[in-house]
């Protein structure tokens, strides 16, 4: 790509601000033009404002941007947003009617009807919602959101196996890393030597996003699957990666009579981006992991740059059909990357380019 597309980070001082900025350091479609942050940031010098927290330096060129208003003036249109769900329902609209593609991390709308919750693996169909938004024939704008850092984990892991057998019930108790809490999070004297067995909204959010995210595109919204689930959600010291511990149901006629041998190869054939060249794209979004302790957040959160699910620990379930344990890069996979590489499908469907945004006016 000749030129690069410019593109704001709404909320650039929070964690995952940071982590966009660190993931498209580099990137050869999306050069960063833009960052924004609340009232007591906005004016300053981004390595002033603020506190960098990951293990790679804050590239010069930010550390001596403006952190601008978190308005639209003077925005590009393109804007990879996170920010509380409180200030999204505000904010994000602005944005969308001023024209810009709002990508975002934020979970404010990703249960709207015409909105698209989208892992690109799992439902890019799903991005034709856009299309019904308001915004999209005023001024070209839209939202487009991914799902809750535990969420996508879980869903990459269920998609194989659903769109081979069907599933029919999900259980599934995660152990999630403290980083998923932002900074400072959870205070040290609560977690350390400890599990906390409560994230507020965090099982009602992995139950209805897992659902319409394996659901089907229906006229002018998204069928949910039509699937019982339920989730138990619990905080645990470690600092990234999510571990979820998950059993299934398949479907009626299948059940029992789907082997070993059969779900592994769904992982491993699973390969729906193949071909795009989209440079967030694992070669292996899901992968096995063999040994019988594994997989471990220490030991395989970084799999395909932090953008692979690792799945392990196969086996039958005496109450269902089957389970297993997966490990997901909870602010990679299921965050920056996540809203990354929605943009690059964007991208690659020509939902970024003027002429699109001018088409959708017309």
């Amino acid at each position: 790509m000749k030129n690069k597309y410019p593109i704001g980070i709404l909320g650039a001082t929070g964690m995952v601000g940071q982590r966009y900025i660190q993931l498209l350091a580099d990137h050869p479609w999306f050069e960063i033009a833009w960052l924004a942050a609340s009232d007591r940031s906005s004016g300053k010098r981004y390595g002033e404002a603020a506190r960098w927290r990951l293990d790679t330096p804050l590239p010069e060129r930010i550390a001596k941007m403006i952190v601008a208003p978190a308005e639209p003036d003077g925005a590009p249109k393109v804007i990879f947003a996170s920010v509380d769900a409180a200030i999204a329902r505000e904010t994000e609209p602005k944005f969308a009617a001023a024209g810009c593609a709002v990508i975002s991390n934020s979970s404010a709308f990703r249960m709207a009807p015409n909105v698209p919750l989208v892992i690109p693996e799992v439902n890019a169909d799903h991005l034709h919602l856009i299309e019904e938004q308001p915004s999209r024939k005023e001024s070209g704008g839209y939202i487009v959101t991914n799902p809750n850092c535990s969420t996508i984990g879980l869903v990459m892991g269920l998609k194989p196996i659903e769109e081979r057998f069907g599933i029919e019930q999900i259980f599934v108790t995660t152990m999630q890393a403290v980083s998923g809490a932002g900074y400072p999070g959870v205070a040290s004297m609560d977690i350390l030597d400890n599990v906390v067995p409560f994230i507020g909204s965090e099982e009602e959010k992995m139950e209805t996003e897992t659902l319409k995210l394996l659901g089907k595109l229906e006229g002018h919204g998204v069928a949910p699957l039509a699937a019982k689930m339920t989730a138990h959600c619990n905080r645990v010291p470690v600092v990234d990666g999510h571990t979820e511990c998950v059993s299934i149901k398949l479907g009626k006629k299948l059940g029992r009579e789907v082997r070993r041998e059969d779900i592994l190869a769904a992982w491993a054939e699973f390969q729906p981006l193949a071909g795009l060249g989209l440079p967030f794209a694992p070669e292996q979004p899901v992968e096995w992991a063999e040994q019988n302790d594994r997989p471990q957040p220490r030991l395989d959160r970084n799999r395909g740059n932090g953008m692979t699910v690792t799945v392990g620990r196969l086996r039958p379930c005496n109450v269902l059909d089957w389970k297993f344990v997966l490990l997901s890069h909870n602010t990679v996979r299921g965050a920056a990357g996540a809203t990354i590489l929605n943009a690059e499908m964007l991208a690659s469907l020509g939902k970024l380019e003027p002429a699109a945004v001018a088409a959708a006016r017309a």
